[in-house]
Order: C-alpha cells, then sequence, then structure tokens
C-alpha cells in the first residue's frame, strides 16, 4: 500500500475517533479543508510541516502516529 495512502487512513482514523470534521481538523491545524481532503484520500504528498501541525492538532505525538500495524512490515 503507498504510503500517502497509509497516513491518510491514520489522519481519517485519528480525526474520527476525536469526532472531528474535515474542516474542524483544518482550522486546528490551520490548513485548508480542501488540503485535509487531499491528504486523507491519498491524492496529496504531504509534507513534513503540514503533518506535524495535522499530528498536534490531532492531539497525538509523531510517535504514537506512526506506532500502529499500518505502517509496519514493508509492503509497497
Amino acid at each position: 500500500m503507498d504510503v500517502r495512502i497509509k497516513i491518510g487512513l491514520r489522519i481519517k482514523e485519528l480525526r474520527l475517533s476525536l469526532k472531528l470534521t474535515q474542516e474542524a481538523l483544518a482550522f486546528k491545524a490551520g490548513i485548508d479543508k480542501t488540503y485535509v481532503n487531499e491528504v486523507e484520500n491519498g491524492k496529496r504528498n504531504i509534507s513534513i510541516v503540514n503533518l506535524e501541525k495535522i499530528i498536534v492538532a490531532l492531539e497525538t505525538s509523531l510517535s504514537s502516529f506512526f506506532n500502529v500495524s499500518l505502517f509496519s512490515g514493508n509492503d509497497k
């Protein structure tokens, strides 16, 4: 699975667990809601800076974000 898809799925999973809309997440992160949608759907390469903004808005840490089975293994 493409890493863009994995990151998008993880963002969506955490966003829904906080009961946030894409618009609310975008507001908290200080980015455009269209950008959030495109990242969640794997249509956009997310920058490290924007990934950090989203992770902070999702009230998690970088290590917690990536410490799930979705990112283990070496499938492509």
